[in-house]
């Protein structure tokens, strides 16, 4: 049943590569829906329900940035941004906008399928450890990847809540850029400082000034919890 698969959008005003991500991923086992632009996208988000978002960053109009940052304000769907600027600053504006990965063009198919399925099987991953976290007014269920204030939902990242769960196994622990990078699926330390940047933004009373997620200068980092 094609219904059962994963179904990913991609985002693309390349008519040419749109359809070649299409044929592509369809025919290694997803459902693909396609749009042009972040209007079309936007049209397509409000019908359907999508486990990925592939979406190109330079689109004409909004641009693949604005929409990440838009769809973050209320949507957890994991997004893996596609673009021909693949320098690391780059990189980072992606990923501080609230993408999941980010593969600069042009790219291997290969690395392409990979990333996906990275990416869906952190968003869909059974958490190894059951309890319930407690921080400041904050608490973090590992097994839905939810993070509460209060009766309130925080939105997280698939990455971020991937971190967290990483760091509910071990509170008071050190952990290790590469091991947060590998438990995580992160995929190389630099993303991981990033993701450590949009958490605290979202937990700490002031991130510049941590309270419950702490850097280990020279290691990695440390989770506090109640």
């Amino acid at each position: 049943m094609t219904d059962s698969l994963p179904h990913l959008l991609v985002v693309d005003d390349d008519r040419r590569l749109r359809e070649l991500l299409r044929r592509y991923l369809s025919d290694h086992g997803y459902r693909v829906t396609t749009a042009v632009d972040a209007a079309d996208a936007r049209a397509k988000l409000q019908g359907l329900a999508f486990d990925l978002l592939v979406l190109d960053l330079m689109l004409p109009g909004e641009s693949g940035l604005e929409l990440t940052r838009s769809l973050r304000a209320d949507s957890q769907v994991p997004i893996l941004m596609l673009t021909a600027m693949g320098e690391a600053g780059d990189r980072i504006a992606g990923l501080q906008s609230g993408a999941d990965d980010y593969l600069a063009k042009p790219f291997e198919p290969q690395e392409l399928l990979l990333r996906v399925a990275s990416i869906l099987r952190r968003a869909s991953a059974p958490a190894a450890a059951p309890t319930v976290r407690r921080f400041g007014d904050f608490s973090f269920d590992p097994i839905k990847g939810e993070l509460r204030r209060g009766g309130d939902i925080v939105p997280l990242t698939s990455s971020e809540a991937a971190l967290l769960r990483v760091f509910a196994r071990s509170p008071g622990n050190t952990v290790t850029r590469a091991e947060l990078a590998r438990q995580s699926g992160s995929g190389e330390s630099r993303a991981v400082d990033v993701q450590i940047t949009r958490l605290r933004r979202k937990i700490e009373p002031d991130p510049k000034v941590p309270r419950f997620l702490q850097t280990v200068w020279g290691e990695g980092y440390v989770f506090w919890a109640d």
